[in-house]
């Protein structure tokens, strides 16, 4: 297991990052990027087997990001890993950019699937865990879904197929900040009771503090230990966590941070 002060100093890097190339663009999700970011910290630093000089290892494990949008947070850890320059971060979304609004996995290294369009992202996680299974591969594959992209019917679907394969190496996480482009998940569409749906589903579920690195880092070793089931890990997070004017702010899941609100943010995480 990681020292949790060594995931904490480079979640506090992709932070910096993810304020600082949306306000470069002046367009991007901020507010998602960062409730998603100690998950990917602890997926990327701690939890997987991959090897960013060789990007498509044969046996390396999975990562969908499901909630496409959310693509600054994926970026900033990819470059942080070492995939690629940090200084190409400050081109996204420019034209010619390797790094446009959603994952394209035919330009940059890193990403397995390109994403976007909300509630297909388990879908695939599910045919990537399934092939593992077909050809007795020992790769695992993680996946996060936002609550909000919860409300599509194509993921309870796939939770069904997940369930009736016993994909029991596929690991979801679901990043509930409870916060949607409209407004609040609960009154647009709620979503709740999360843990007994996917319960119901024929998951095993477990809940924590998304923002907690102990208790991210304990899910992922009971979702390795648990047999027979896939896994959702339910992370309880706050959007914009980090920043304290974006923190459960809905109008920063798809606005740019100003030159004045980027130096207050990265004074923050300073």
């Amino acid at each position: 297991m990681k020292d949790i002060s060594f995931l904490k100093e480079k979640a506090k890097e992709i932070r910096k990052s993810i304020v600082s190339m949306i306000a470069e663009a002046k367009s991007g999700h901020p507010g998602g990027s960062l409730s998603a970011t100690d998950i990917l910290t602890a997926l990327y630093f701690s939890e997987m087997n991959i090897d960013p000089s060789n990007p498509k290892m044969e046996r390396r494990d999975r990562f969908v990001l499901s909630k496409g949008h959310a693509a600054p947070a994926l970026y900033a850890t990819l470059a942080e890993k070492g995939y690629f320059s940090k200084d190409e971060l400050l081109t996204l979304r420019k034209f010619g950019s390797r790094l446009q609004g959603h994952p394209d996995m035919k330009k940059l290294p890193g990403i397995e699937i390109s994403t976007g369009s909300l509630g297909q992202g388990l879908s695939v996680a599910n045919g990537m865990a399934l092939n593992a299974k077909v050809f007795d591969e020992n790769y695992r594959t993680y996946v996060i879904l936002g609550d909000g992209e919860v409300q599509e019917g194509q993921i309870w679907e796939a939770a069904m197929t997940a369930a009736h394969y016993k994909l029991d190496n596929l690991c979801a996480f679901l990043d509930s900040n409870n916060l949607q482009i409209d407004g609040n998940v609960t009154e647009i569409m709620g979503v709740e009771p999360l843990d007994k749906k996917w319960e119901a589903f024929g998951w095993n579920v477990i809940k924590i503090d998304g923002h907690d690195f102990e208790q991210i880092l304990s899910a992922l070793d009971k979702a390795k230990k648990h047999k027979g089931k896939p896994t959702m890990i339910i992370a309880k997070t706050i959007k914009g966590k980090g920043v304290s004017f974006m923190e459960n702010v809905c109008s920063f899941h798809g606005v740019a941070p100003t030159l004045e609100e980027l130096e207050r943010a990265l004074a923050e995480l300073a």
